[in-house]
């Protein structure tokens, strides 16, 4: 686009904008010149059906052809959002409602106590440290790293001895992290540097601690190897640089497998987490290794990989593992180290009618959380298993935290729900009893706002649970902006959870649905696995369902429909959109994976086939092919569509939403925009405070501006005025 169609383009622009903003008039009622996207004659051969590519092409995200087209995506649609009347009002209100103090849970080591902070509006929350009888200070400030603000903090753990501590930074939103090491006291910086870090934790032993990492790159001029391949466990011991860390682990003949160690609390064993899902396996095998035995090597626990199990502690010889094998909703079970076959487990909690989703062991207690209802219930035992209480939460929703060591007294949590902010709450292990540490103080008023959870029939006759949240007094007549969120995959669940900023939806009326839909973990493994890999469609159909039930129960229609998701969400409302494109008016597909048969080609996307299938399968192929977004898209009207994605997503690669976008505007025949909002310096999820506001400002704009909304948010700045 040349200098000058785009001041014309910005001009038409403006003043349908203003047309709309004083006259009521259809904001769909525009024309959009979109950039020109070539087409190449790319074909992809998949079980003798021929697979047209013709933006193949968009897949090199670093060439320059692609930079430029970028560029010129990004004119239309900033020229589109720049000309919404209230988007910087609503900008602005973001940034209000926002910026309140947010508290981490602390943790303590040694006689040190650990949170995170963030003052309202810093780009990335601080780790502060405060000695008992102290005044809190700052240990590490990622806001210091970066100029822009956009490397994050994004794993941290503490030595034994809480003389050091280790910690891995991102930048620009890469999973590509860099591990550092801090000492305490001093505040300084060792000058280990570890490089090549990603899927990794940070486990700590005598004067080192174990981590996982790639290989160095062999590709000239690359930081970061491109294939993610060979998982490597390493040792690091401190002051020592990293080509002399000691290789631990590794396997050859499987690639593709990922490799996670982790240390007892006792420092006893090492735990090697081994997962394949490349293959299609959506579970875990581990090992161990005795650290105390000089040259023990690993010993196998579990060789295959049907079932998930993870270590909860060691205890006297023998393990606690959290497992699903068995039993679909989990249970805790012990395994006797030195008599390690299956047929010697122990179950010492059995399964629930509801899922077992956490397990943690402090205080010489066992504290475990269940699900009921997509709400959280948490209980404590022994370390025999034997139920002591149940921790009483303030109302439904979720918690967070109960992490410590075994000689800790006290533990930290969090609570929160859709209008319930996070408050961090201290459970005293001897005496039973919970109270408020600390709570949020944010700008609005609790009290008016509804929380309600429905039950509503999918296609196949399954219920589904559904949360709606609104201002208190909605009419049911049909004329509610509502906007419906779904995930469905990973057996990750939506619990209720509190956003600021979605508080400024709700406050001007908007309605905010959240659908549990199969795929996730709600309702423990068979859920997940009633939306898993052929299942898929039931994702799909459910989300479709909820649509319809939020019609039919006049809390809106559809010339006032929004649909959102994320990552897997993102290819839910792709599908959605293509499937039924005539029920919504609004779709906001975030980072989503659209090429359903080339997603295993890019970056770590191979470690998806165990969720989706993959292609080399036929009958996976042609399940996969039925639905992906990219490949289903036709001519016709399609939802005034914002699709967003960043430069720097190495996990769903942006090629996915490019390739999506530009074959949307060739089949597009209605009036409403598609558009593609690309972050700069941003990842999977944005890599500060200020791109989380500015993104999620732009989408709520168009949300608002599609389904007919004109918020008040200048009066509401005038009357705080």
């Amino acid at each position: 686009m040349t200098p000058t169609s785009y001041r014309i383009t910005t001009l038409f622009f403006i003043l349908v904008s203003f047309c709309t903003y004083m006259s009521g008039c259809n904001p769909t009622n525009e024309t959009y010149r979109y950039p020109k996207t070539d087409k190449v004659s790319h074909t992809d051969s998949l079980h003798g059906v021929q697979i047209k590519d013709p933006f193949h092409w968009l897949e090199d995200d670093r060439a320059p052809k692609v930079e430029g087209w970028v560029k010129e995506q990004n004119k239309v649609t900033f020229a589109h959002l720049e000309a919404i009347p209230f988007r910087d009002a609503v900008k602005e209100r973001f940034m209000q409602i926002y910026n309140y103090p947010k508290y981490s849970a602390p943790f303590k080591k040694g006689n040190y106590t650990f949170f995170y902070k963030n003052n309202g509006l810093q780009n990335q929350s601080i780790l502060y440290i405060q000695k008992e009888g102290g005044s809190p200070e700052v240990l590490i400030d990622p806001n210091a790293i970066s100029s822009e603000g956009t490397s994050r903090l994004t794993n941290v753990s503490v030595s034994k001895d809480a003389k050091y501590v280790a910690y891995s930074i991102s930048a620009g939103g890469s999973d590509w992290q860099r591990i550092f090491i801090k000492e305490i006291d001093s505040k300084k910086n060792l000058s280990d540097s570890i490089d090549w870090v990603k899927v990794s934790g940070i486990s700590w032993a005598g004067q080192g601690f174990f981590y996982s990492r790639y290989p160095e790159p062999k590709e000239s001029g690359k930081q970061y190897s491109a294939k993610n391949e060979n998982h490597l466990v390493y040792y690091h011991k401190l002051n020592t640089n990293q080509n002399q860390d000691e290789l631990v682990f590794e396997d050859r003949e499987h690639p593709l497998r990922f490799h996670l160690a982790s240390v007892t609390d006792d420092e006893e064993y090492l735990i090697l987490s081994i997962s394949d899902r490349s293959k299609g396996f959506d579970g875990t095998a581990f090992k161990v290794k005795n650290l105390k035995a000089k040259d023990d090597g690993f010993k196998a626990i579990v060789n295959q990989f049907d079932y998930d199990f993870n270590v909860v502690d060691h205890i006297e010889g023998s393990l606690i593992v959290q497992t699903n094998k068995g039993a679909d909703n989990g249970k805790l079970i012990k395994i006797d180290l030195n008599n390690s076959e299956e047929a010697n487990w122990e179950t010492i909690v059995a399964e629930k009618p509801e899922p077992l989703v956490f397990a943690q062991s402090v205080g010489g207690k066992i504290i475990l959380g269940y699900m009921k209802d997509v709400t959280h219930r948490v209980y404590v035992h022994d370390l025999k298993g034997n139920f002591e209480n149940e921790i009483t939460l303030p109302s439904l929703g979720t918690v967070g935290g109960f992490g410590g060591e075994r000689s800790d007294k006290k533990v930290f949590y969090t609570f929160t729900s859709f209008t319930y902010p996070p408050a961090i709450y201290e459970y005293d292990i001897e005496s039973k009893n919970a109270t408020l540490f600390r709570k949020a103080e944010i700008d609005f008023n609790p009290e008016d706002f509804e929380t309600k959870q429905v039950f509503y029939t999918s296609k196949d006759g399954t219920k589904v649970p559904m949360f709606l949240v609104y201002k208190k007094g909605i009419q049911l007549d049909g004329n509610n902006p509502t906007l419906l969120y779904g995930y469905g995959g990973f057996n990750i669940n939506l619990n209720p959870n509190f956003d600021p900023l979605r508080i400024g939806w709700l406050e001007q009326g908007g309605v905010y649905a959240m659908a549990n839909l199969r795929g996730g973990g709600e309702y423990g493994e068979k859920w997940h696995q009633a939306g898993m890999k052929l299942n898929k469609q039931n994702v799909f159909d459910d989300f479709i369902a909820a649509a319809e039930w939020l019609i039919k129960e006049k809390y809106t229609k559809k010339e006032k429909l929004g649909i959102q998701g994320r990552s897997n969400g993102g290819l839910l409302v792709g599908a959605a959109m293509v499937q039924r494109p005539d029920l919504f008016a609004v779709a906001l597909p975030g980072v989503g994976v659209m090429d359903m048969l080339r997603y295993e080609k890019f970056t770590i996307g191979w470690n998806w086939a165990a969720e989706y299938g993959s292609v080399k399968d036929s009958i996976h192929f042609r399940n996969l092919y039925k639905y992906s977004p990219y490949h289903n898209l036709k001519k016709q009207s399609y939802p005034a569509t914002l699709v967003v994605t960043a430069d720097h997503d190495d996990r769903v690669v942006p090629a996915h939403s490019f390739k999506f976008m530009a074959r949307l505007q060739e089949q597009q025949l209605g009036k409403a925009p598609t558009l593609i909002r690309i972050g700069v310096n941003s990842g999977h999820g944005a890599s500060s405070t200020e791109k989380l506001i500015e993104e999620r400002a732009d989408e709520y704009s168009f949300l608002m501006y599609h389904t007919g909304m004109t918020p008040s948010y200048v009066e509401i700045k005038k009357r705080k005025d």
